[in-house]
């Protein structure tokens, strides 16, 4: 498969190196040169080229191209090279966009018309995860699939959780409520099998159904933590939409540096938002607006390091959920050790929603999890798929995945060795990175 690429930012970079290492043939193409020279493991083609040229787009091969992905920082760039691929032969095209008024079903067919095939907004999901993170504040990762119907949920046990020192095949004796797909400890994530022991301080991840989550909150010796009150560090475009997706009746603070953004947020912010101008790593200026009172605390700025010692700093005053944007990718573990609740990788999150678009299986829906250094997907059984052919247990699946549930004819099922799976079926998949691509046979 060949993939065109535009923009060598943060998520063009991170997105091409990621591809890359599953052998696909990638082009990586910026109008710097010097955002081009970056060091990779894995073979990557640069051509230095505006994605809004004809000349440069043919020059970089985009008349072969499977795929063209614009996800350069400006939407209107990535809207324009994106028509012009798809005239020019690109076979399907991506774009990355800030304005969530372009992703209205209404909109997108719209789009397609013109050649833009698909359209992600990073701010926006990233949004969501905050707010599903403030939301179930015990839990370290939560996505739906089918409204709810089914759900991962990845919790850190604690010490006095009643699942301490049991074997997964101790757990599966009784009803099976739950099925963990996955155990982090430490630095390494594990698909677990029945031998295998869970122990305090591991992050589990869990597919379950709406039914059954107090019994995971339960099991993982968590409670409920109320939130009434949230400070957010950085006055951001996610920031923005964090408030505007999180209910009217939190009470919300925003801490920003800059006196003028301070002022172009206080016309788009409602009511329940104060807006306080001072820079969020004074400590003096945390006691003074009572940051100790808040429930949650949200960092956004640009800076990794910032956001990661902001929420130490809101742990050691008393603040029992912090989530901090960690764009760096090397610190993802250090904030996992320093117990940081929720981190959120626009990076990760784009390229997950990037990777659906390139597997041949029929996939709605692809994860990347920042603290697992895995994927989980949501793949449909094809008719007379090797899936649907023997129960899980005798399929022979790669060790580096397992299969955590299934939604058939709109009911959620957690599977077990025994389940046969059906033409139809949406089926969960947790797989270490770089395995998704191993799977698709079973499902085509």
């Amino acid at each position: 498969m060949r993939i065109i690429i535009g923009g060598a930012g943060e998520v063009g970079t991170h997105l091409s190196k990621m591809l890359a290492k599953e052998n696909l043939d990638i082009t990586l193409m910026d109008a710097s040169e010097e955002r081009l020279n970056f060091s990779s493991n894995v073979e990557i083609m640069t051509v230095v080229g505006n994605p809004t040229s004809i000349e440069d787009l043919v020059n970089a091969g985009i008349k072969k191209a499977d795929i063209f992905i614009g996800v350069t920082p400006e939407e209107s760039t990535n809207m324009t090279a994106c028509m012009l691929a798809t005239n020019l032969g690109a076979a399907r095209t991506v774009a990355r966009v800030s304005n969530n008024e372009y992703l209205l079903p209404k909109n997108l067919e719209f789009f397609k018309k013109l050649g833009v095939d698909s359209l992600i907004c990073p701010e926006m999901l990233a949004a969501h995860e905050i707010v599903n993170a403030i939301q179930r504040p015990w839990t370290r990762q939560w996505w739906e699939l089918h409204e709810g119907a089914l759900i991962l949920i990845g919790v850190k046990v604690r010490e006095n959780a009643p699942i301490v020192d049991k074997f997964l095949y101790d757990l599966s004796k009784d009803e099976k409520i739950y099925h963990i797909v996955a155990i982090k400890r430490e630095n390494e994530t594990i698909i677990p099998r029945g031998k295998d022991q869970i122990k305090s301080g591991d992050i589990l991840f869990f597919t379950t159904t709406a039914r059954y989550v107090n019994d995971v909150k339960e099991h993982t010796g968590k409670g409920d933590i109320k939130v009434d009150s949230v400070v957010i560090l950085g006055g951001s475009r996610i920031a923005l939409k964090v408030v505007e997706y999180l209910p009217e009746n939190i009470r919300i603070k925003i801490l920003e540096r800059n006196k003028e953004k301070c002022y172009r947020l206080a016309e788009k912010v409602g009511s329940n938002v104060m807006i306080i101008n001072g820079d969020g790593r004074d400590t003096d200026l945390l006691k003074e607006e009572n940051v100790k009172d808040s429930d949650a605390f949200i960092a956004l700025t640009e800076n990794s390091e910032t956001n990661i010692l902001a929420c130490v700093t809101a742990k050691t005053m008393g603040i029992r959920k912090t989530v901090a944007k960690v764009e760096n990718i090397d610190y993802i573990t250090m904030a996992e050790k320093l117990d940081i609740g929720t981190v959120v990788n626009k990076k990760l999150i784009a390229a997950g929603h990037i990777y659906q678009f390139l597997l041949d299986a029929d996939v709605s829906n692809v994860k990347c999890l920042a603290f697992a250094n895995a994927e989980v997907a949501e793949l449909i059984a094809r008719p007379r798929s090797k899936i649907t052919k023997k129960p899980v247990k005798e399929l022979n699946l790669p060790d580096d995945l397992t299969l955590g549930g299934l939604i058939r004819d709109g009911q959620p099922m957690i599977i077990n060795g025994d389940t046969l799976i059906r033409e139809g079926d949406h089926v969960v998949v947790f797989c270490l990175n770089t395995t998704l691509r191993k799977i698709e046979d079973f499902f085509n």
